[in-house]
């Protein structure tokens, strides 16, 4: 699986067109191979600051939807919304054992104290 990462900064006063825009993308993309979930997060320091993050099944399907031309098309449309360009980052889960560079964390190990 891979979590895929958009962010964007949203031209002021645009906002409701830029969420109705990504609603129509995230319905699109729900209907998918690969797709599993997403969600839009706005900023809470700076209300311009977009993100979707979208999990997929594999790289290869995240890159099929963003090669599409039915994206392709949605994204033209998102693009004049924005005061700069979007940022994809794309990031894959990391596992115990997977790779002597990998870090992981055993929530049970932790201990929080107040």
């Amino acid at each position: 699986m891979v979590r895929v990462i958009i962010r964007r900064h949203c031209r002021p006063g645009r906002e409701a067109d830029l969420e109705k825009a990504l609603l129509g993308l995230r319905a699109n993309a729900m209907r998918q191979k690969g797709y599993i979930s997403g969600e839009t997060l706005r900023s809470a320091d700076d209300p311009a600051v977009w993100l979707v993050v979208s999990t997929w099944t594999s790289a290869e399907q995240w890159k099929s939807w963003e090669g599409s031309s039915e994206r392709q098309k949605m994204e033209a449309k998102i693009a004049g919304l924005l005061s700069e360009p979007q940022q994809v980052s794309i990031f894959s889960f990391v596992r115990r054992g997977a790779s002597e560079s990998a870090h992981t964390v055993d929530m049970e190990s932790l201990r929080l104290t107040r």
